[in-house]
């Protein structure tokens, strides 16, 4: 194909550059040494020598990875060098800002699948469009001019890693307070700040994990108006939708809902999952425990006890067996909270026996 044929037109090309350039020096050499013959190795170095020069950058040899290296290698490479050479880092070294931006540069084009094997085939002239041949969209080829180095810009793309979506939120900062996600760029940009998570509790009965349920939060914050700098207040409801057998620690996430402020990132709104405590039950998971009391005459003799559940309206007989002590329990399967990954399917109840002791024991009483 048309791709293939520019290919190895390069290489011939290369090899005959090559071959060029080193018969010039072989021919001065054979004036006084008309036996004098390069290597094999020698010429074959040469050629890879100007072979390497025809693509250009190494973009893996910038991030010190393999070729075959996975997008999470890429990722991990670029996030390391990148930490080490950020220039507010290295505010004495002057090299420190053009180490920044290949680094960028060698990112941007290897995490994107379509460049990364536009420069694997052509390398970084192909990205340019600079292979020969007026290489285009046009006939199949690939587009070589849709990536522009002068458009990288390498502090967006370390906010982006580190700060945006493709980091995971995971903020950083060099100085000051490590915890408010600031990032200062150099040449008098502007200072952005990630505001803190807002965490707040929201409590939820057991009926609410039991069927699931919404909970409606009013939130009262302070936005932008369209002109990007004046601000007012403004009422929103968020919705939490809860799931069945949600457990305590569960955290609910709306992203940037916090208060707007010029030149910040608004803050995270976090809800996390509590219990409120029942009268009858304890939670344990997704299974409940429910406290019994019997007759020191019942925990001897043993009896059936009636006892409630969370299905409204429900009870379930339970046996107490004879002799029973206090602390004992009996497992009634089925009879808890969902599961939070298979809703369909539940915990147990746990039936523990509490033995009430009489203030006065008489024998006729006791059996």
């Amino acid at each position: 194909n048309r791709s293939s044929d520019l290919s190895q037109r390069a290489r011939e090309n290369v090899l005959e550059n090559a071959t060029t350039d080193t018969n010039a020096p072989r021919r001065e050499q054979n004036k006084s040494s008309p036996g004098y013959e390069f290597s094999s190795s020698q010429l074959f170095k040469l050629i890879l020598n100007k072979f390497n020069e025809s693509m250009g950058k190494d973009f893996y040899e910038t991030l010190g990875i393999a070729r075959d290296s996975t997008e999470t290698e890429i990722k991990k490479a670029y996030r390391r060098l990148a930490l080490k050479h950020h220039p507010d880092k290295n505010g004495n070294d002057p090299t420190a800002a053009e180490k920044f931006k290949r680094i960028a540069e060698a990112y941007e084009v290897l995490s994107n699948p379509k460049t990364r094997e536009i420069y694997d085939q052509y390398g970084e002239e192909g990205l340019k469009g600079g292979t020969g041949g007026g290489m285009g969209g046009s006939e199949g080829g690939p587009d070589f001019a849709s990536f522009q180095f002068s458009n990288v810009d390498p502090f967006e793309t370390f906010f982006q890693v580190f700060n945006g979506g493709g980091g995971g939120g995971d903020g950083f900062s060099f100085g000051g307070n490590g915890s408010d996600g600031v990032f200062m760029n150099l040449g008098g940009r502007k200072r952005i700040r990630r505001d803190p998570p807002i965490e707040r509790e929201l409590y939820v009965t057991l009926d609410d994990v039991m069927y699931g349920c919404e909970k409606h939060i009013k939130v009262t914050r302070t936005v932008l108006n369209p002109d990007n700098r004046s601000l007012r207040p403004e009422e929103k409801i968020l919705t939490v939708a809860v799931k069945k057998g949600w457990k305590a620690g569960t955290r609910i996430t709306f992203p940037e809902e916090g208060d707007q402020y010029p030149g910040r990132i608004p803050a995270d709104i976090v809800f996390i999952i509590q219990d409120k405590p029942h009268p009858y039950f304890k939670r344990e998971g997704s299974n409940v425990r429910y406290v019994a009391d019997v007759s020191l005459r019942d925990a001897l003799l043993g009896c059936h006890a009636q006892v409630p559940t969370l299905d409204a309206g429900v009870g379930v007989p339970v046996a107490c067996p004879p002799v029973t002590k206090p602390g004992n329990t009996v497992v009634v399967p089925g009879c808890g909270l969902p599961f939070p990954k298979s809703p369909n399917s539940r915990g147990d109840l746990i039936v523990e026996f509490n033995v009430v002791f009489p203030d006065h024991l008489r024998m006729r009483v006791v059996f």
